[in-house]
């Protein structure tokens, strides 16, 4: 099985002259579920999107082109994809040369579905591209400015999530862009904005914030760290309705963008936030 010490992230690699499906490097989402108490079947419905900023392959003729490309891997994949390796399969692609971006989405489609298990939507958008759709925060009310005194940083403390008791039930999204992860291979820092948009009793915004900001020096990947914000809030809040969206900033050219819901809950858009 792999692990994600296991994986090229954090070595020294020699990037591949052409196109290297065996690049990518599949990890096993079983393991860190477990660890929080996820089983079949999955609590939550979800994506996973990838947004990727430096795609490039030659035309038969020798001419370099560029894109920007999106996967959606759906959070029922039994496998995520380890990101180093999956800018190393990208790059993989500077030298070959593809007849066209047809050709080029199919062998996308194909080789990431297969890493992940499931079935991943591919996009391949080529320059110029238009801007406005791909920029938006989340939205909801920010809850940064609250005034709330911090001194646990690790590990993620569910016990500072309550709810107002004598409060209506509230419908509302809450927006953080205080959440702060490591890599748990490298160390290195993952930064993100984080909306909780619920239905349900109502959430105690301080202990939100203080809970958020318990992860910044927590060591996870973007998927398994929004996955346990999902699971904490469930059990400590008990809302009617929830989804958790993460918005992490680009990384190799790549940035992940985990989303988690209950079921029924539409999608969010996979919009640029400010700082990606």
């Amino acid at each position: 099985m792999n692990t994600p010490h296991d994986s090229p992230l954090g070595r020294t690699v020699a990037f591949a002259a052409d196109y290297d499906p065996t690049l990518l490097f599949p990890i096993p989402r079983e393991a860190k579920r477990a660890e929080i108490g996820i089983a079949a079947p999955l609590p939550f419905v979800g994506i996973d999107y990838w947004n990727a900023y430096e795609l490039s392959w030659l035309e038969p003729g020798g001419k370099p082109r560029v894109a920007v490309a999106t996967f959606e891997v759906p959070a029922s994949s039994p496998r995520i994809v380890e990101s180093k390796s999956l800018k190393l399969y990208l790059n993989s692609y500077n030298q070959t040369h593809l007849a066209d971006v047809a050709t080029l989405r199919a062998r996308l489609v194909a080789d990431l579905s297969a890493a992940a298990g499931a079935p991943v939507g591919v996009a391949v958008q080529l320059l110029p591209a238009p801007q406005a759709p791909w920029i938006g925060e989340p939205e909801g009310e920010l809850i940064d400015d609250l005034d709330v005194t911090f001194d646990r940083y690790t590990p993620p403390q569910p016990d500072l999530l309550t709810v107002d008791t004598g409060e209506d039930e509230a419908d509302e999204a809450l927006v953080s862009h205080l959440l702060r992860s490591n890599c748990p291979v490298t160390g290195q820092p993952d930064w993100a904005t984080v909306q909780v948009a619920y239905v349900g009793p109502r959430i105690d915004r301080r202990g939100l914030l203080r809970y958020l900001v318990s992860y910044r020096l927590h060591d996870d990947f973007h998927e398994q760290c929004v996955e346990r914000i999902f699971i904490d809030i469930v059990r400590r809040c008990a809302p009617r309705r929830l989804s958790v969206y993460a918005r992490y900033t680009r990384r190799g050219g790549l940035d992940i963008n985990p989303w988690r819901a209950t079921a029924g809950s539409p999608p969010p858009p996979n919009r640029r936030a400010f700082r990606q």
